[in-house]
């Protein structure tokens, strides 16, 4: 992705899951821009742990980067895993990301709520059985950092 992000390209979308040959992978689309705007830079995070996602998350977060797609797949390694691209400009803000996992609609109900009267904004969600707890609904959320 970076490669392309210096040639002029920028993400488009993300997917993850089986394709037309029976493999697992996880397709990003990218466009090439015409405005010649910045190069970005982009990181994929993967993991089957919410903490260690959201910690990894705001890690990137203070150095800029920002939410752009999440989804499943199934590595050889980890199983199914969660995926986060994360975008970059230059001169870019610091983040703050909370995770929220559940597999109860109440309970993401409720806890998107209150992030949300902390000024969290969701990003993001997906549903899939993961190492996070089996059948569930994450959601990612962001603020800007500095708070």
């Amino acid at each position: 992705m970076n490669e392309a992000a210096a040639s002029g390209y920028v993400f488009s979308s993300l997917m993850g899951g089986e394709t037309a040959f029976g493999g697992k992978e996880t397709v990003v689309i990218m466009s090439r821009t015409s405005d010649g705007g910045p190069t970005r830079a982009y990181k994929l995070l993967a993991t089957n742990k919410t903490s260690t996602m959201e910690k990894e998350l705001n890690d990137a977060g203070r150095d800029g980067f920002a939410y752009r797609g999440t989804t499943i797949f199934e590595s050889a390694f980890g199983g199914r895993e969660v995926a986060v691209i994360l975008e970059r400009v230059p001169d870019a803000r610091s983040w703050e990301f909370r995770v929220l996992a559940t597999s109860k609609t109440a309970t993401m109900e409720k806890e998107l709520r209150e992030a949300g009267a902390e000024g969290f904004v969701l990003q993001g969600m997906c549903v899939a059985k993961t190492a996070f707890g089996g059948n569930e609904v994450l959601s990612v959320l962001s603020r800007p950092g500095g708070r």
